[in-house]
């Protein structure tokens, strides 16, 4: 299982603290903090500053103006049940185009999407995303806002009936597995957790024509069509499945730091922060959302 994700840090930073992670003398921050210059609040008659704006803004200032091209205002990229209903409830405009993690990327390397959601996990640092993003897009800058953390593992039939307990079980001889298309990142993810495992992929037996999303991987379980498939816990109570975690994934949000602050991921990031958002979250199960909206990676 891959490790745990580091303790956050504090959302807001005194003047002290954002000097140090601008690598800003506290003077010189000080004078932007009052010319209105970057992202900061003065209550009580101290400084403020929000930490993921703060970042947001560093990342916008190393943009190259030359390089501005107003995308489509689409979110490209792996699905999310989370995710999608959020976009309806906000009103944010977007578009929702799910295709797999690298496909998002791919999108967003042409500029044909704002945004894209991915979930790829990194085998050398145990991380998730900014591996993936910087081999996709070299050299751009990007910010990854955490949109949340998922548990992936096994969705299975009601009661479990073929015992399956981890994923080289579904290597056992009559398993048929629901898999996902090849740039995925639930595809990325289950090659990752077999080789930990010692198996390839081609020990197992997967249906015909592979899944386009979380959801059709648990309606070919749920209609009997495989006797297994690799997904998210939300997808899995949808439908009354039975789920077994096997690890917790971060699900990032992937922008140029200029377009983080169009109204559309504006809206949905603001939507993400009400109390109907998490109480959805809870609701379908399998969410972490304490993190969501902080800045995951900069690139």
């Amino acid at each position: 299982m891959m490790p745990m994700p580091a303790g956050l840090q504090p959302e807001i930073l005194t003047l002290k603290e954002a000097a140090n992670l601008l690598r800003l003398s506290e003077r010189a921050l000080y004078d932007l903090a009052r010319g209105r210059r970057l992202p900061a609040a003065q209550l009580g008659g101290k400084w403020l500053f929000p930490r993921a704006a703060l970042l947001l803004w560093l990342a916008r200032q190393a943009e190259a103006p030359g390089l501005r091209v107003a995308p489509s205002p689409i979110l490209a990229g792996s699905h999310d049940p989370l995710l999608d209903w959020a976009v309806r409830q906000s009103g944010c405009g977007l578009a929702l185009r799910a295709g797999g993690s690298l496909d998002g990327l791919a999108a967003l390397a042409d500029r044909s999407a704002l945004a894209a959601a991915v979930h790829v996990p990194d085998p050398d640092t145990g991380g998730f995303n900014e591996a993936a993003v910087q081999s996709e897009l070299p050299g751009e800058p990007l910010v990854g806002i955490v949109w949340a953390w998922r548990e992936q593992g096994l969705i299975l039939p009601p009661g479990n009936p073929r015992g399956l307990a981890g994923v080289q079980d579904l290597a056992m001889s009559g398993i048929m597995v629901a898999g996902r298309q090849r740039r995925a990142g639930s595809h990325l993810l289950l090659i990752h957790l077999l080789t930990e495992a010692g198996l390839r992929l081609d020990a197992l037996r997967f249906l015909p024509a592979p899944a386009a999303s979380e959801d059709e991987v648990a309606a070919a379980v749920a209609e009997g069509r495989a006797d297994a498939g690799f997904g998210i816990r939300a997808e899995a109570a949808l439908r009354g499945l039975d789920f077994v975690p096997l690890v917790r994934e971060r699900f990032d949000l992937v922008a140029r730091p200029r377009d983080w602050f169009e109204p559309p991921l504006q809206a949905l990031l603001a939507f993400a922060r009400n109390d109907a958002f998490q109480a959805r979250a809870k609701r379908l199960g399998g969410y972490d959302v304490a993190a969501t909206g902080s800045v995951g990676f900069l690139t």
